[in-house]
C-alpha cells in the first residue's frame, strides 16, 4: 500500500516503502533436516561406522518414553550387544563446584592426544518444578566439544534416577559399539546417583575440594568406600598446601576401611585441571587399577555381576511402568488417595489393596 505521504501536494516528503517481512520459519530448514526415521538395520550399520549423527539420535531413542521408540531402541541394542564391551569405564563424581566438567575437559584431552576416542555420558542436573535442564556442559568442555572423536551427551536426570541410570547404561552399549574406547560417565554430584554410576563403570573416580573450610566434610563412609581413586582438584597457587592437607587427611582416613575385593587400595591424589597439572600421575593410577583387576579376574566379575544388576533393576523398573500405566489401577489410586488424605484409610492399607487388585488382574 502506498503511503499518502508521498502525494506530490507533500513537498519535500517522502517515506521508503520498506522491505518485505520475512517469513517467521526459515525457508531453508526443511532442506537443512534430514528425517530421522531409519530402519534398525541403518541405525546400527551407522553406529558400527561411527556416524555420530545416527548415534545420537539412537541414544535419543533409548532416553524416548515413548513405547514404539523403547521397541526399537532395544532392538539397536542386541544387535549391537556383541560389538560392545572393549572400552575402559570412569565414572566420575564430586560435589558441585568441583570442577568434574572442566577435568572431564583436561583428562579427556589427555586421551585424545594419546590416539583414543572417548564419549562423555554426562547425567545433567533438572529442575524438579519445571523439569526442565540447562544441560551446559558442553559449555564446560570446550576444546572436547569441538573435537571429532569425542562424543559429549547430556542426559536430564528428572524423573526417576534409575530409568535415568538404566538409560545410561544402555547408551554405553551404544557408545562402544561406535569404537568409543574410553567412557566418562559424570554424575550430578547430588544424592544417590553416585551408587547407580558405580554399577556401570570400571573406575570410580572422586573429585574433592581442599580449601573449602570444612577438610573433614569429603571423607563419607559411603562414598568412600565406592571410590577406587580420589584426587584433590585445584592444586594449584595458595592452594597447594591446603590440598597436600586434605590429602593426608584422607589417606589416613581410607587406611580405617577393608581392603576393597578388587585387591586396590584408592590412591589419593592432587592435580589442578586449570593449569593442566598432575593429569598424567591421574592416568597412571588409573590405568594401574585396570591392569590389576584385569589381571586377578576382578574386571570380569564386575561386569558379570554389573550385568546381573541391571537385569533385575530393569525387572523392577517395567514392573513399576507396567503397574503406574495400568487405567484400573489409575482410577483405583485416585480413589484411594482421596481417602488416604481424609484418613479414612492407613497410607500401608492403600497400597496394599491397589497391588492386591493388579495381581488378581494377571490371574
Amino acid at each position: 500500500m502506498e503511503h499518502p505521504e508521498n502525494d506530490p501536494k507533500y513537498n519535500g516528503l517522502n517515506v521508503n516503502k520498506g522491505v518485505v517481512k520475512p517469513p517467521s520459519l526459515n525457508p531453508y530448514l526443511k532442506k537443512r533436516l534430514r528425517s530421522n526415521s531409519y530402519s534398525v538395520a541403518e541405525y546400527v550399520d551407522g553406529i558400527l561406522s561411527g556416524d555420530r549423527v545416527i548415534l545420537s539420535q539412537a541414544v535419543t531413542l533409548v532416553e524416548s518414553s515413548r513405547p514404539e521408540h523403547q521397541e526399537i531402541a532395544q532392538t539397536i541394542i542386541e544387535q549391537c550387544l556383541p560389538h560392545a564391551g572393549n572400552a575402559i569405564r570412569v565414572g566420575i563424581t564430586g560435589v558441585p563446584g568441583a570442577g568434574k566438567s572442566t577435568s572431564i575437559d583436561v583428562f579427556g584431552m589427555h586421551l585424545l592426544e594419546k590416539g583414543h576416542k572417548l564419549a562423555v555420558l554426562a547425567i545433567d542436573p533438572s529442575s524438579e518444578r519445571s523439569k526442565g535442564s540447562i544441560l551446559g556442559d558442553k559449555t564446560r568442555m570446550e576444546k572436547l566439544s569441538m573435537e571429532k572423536n569425542a562424543f559429549i551427551r547430556p542426559s536430564p536426570a528428572a524423573g526417576s534416577l534409575g530409568g535415568v541410570a538404566r538409560k545410561t547404561r544402555e547408551s554405553i552399549v551404544l557408545c562402544e559399539a561406535a569404537g568409543f574406547d574410553y567412557l566418562f560417565v559424570e554424575t550430578v554430584g547430588v544424592g544417590q546417583s553416585e551408587t547407580a554410576v558405580q554399577s556401570m563403570v570400571d573406575f570410580f573416580l572422586l573429585i574433592q575440594l581442599a580449601g573449602t573450610g570444612d577438610e573433614l566434610q569429603g571423607i563419607k563412609r559411603g562414598i568412600m568406600e565406592m571410590a577406587d581413586g580420589i584426587v584433590i582438584n585445584k592444586a594449584d597457587g595458595d592452594n597447594i598446601d591446603k590440598a597436600k592437607m586434605a590429602q593426608r587427611q584422607l589417606r589416613n582416613a581410607l587406611h580405617l576401611y577393608p581392603l576393597p575385593e578388587s585387591g586396590w587400595s584408592p590412591e589419593v591424589l592432587t592435580y589442578s585441571g586449570y593449569y593442566n597439572l598432575g593429569i598424567v600421575e591421574v592416568w597412571d593410577m588409573i590405568h594401574r587399577y585396570i591392569d590389576l583387576v584385569k589381571h586377578n579376574g576382578f574386571f570380569e566379575r564386575k561386569r558379570r555381576e554389573q550385568a546381573k544388576y541391571w537385569m533385575f533393576e530393569s525387572i523392577n523398573e517395567q514392573l513399576r511402568n507396567g503397574f503406574y500405566r495400568d487405567p484400573e489401577i489409575a482410577g483405583l489410586l485416585a480413589t484411594l488417595e482421596e481417602e488416604v488424605l481424609n484418613s479414612r484409610k492407613s497410607s500401608f492399607v492403600a497400597a496394599r489393596e491397589a497391588l492386591e487388585r493388579y495381581y488378581q488382574q494377571g490371574k
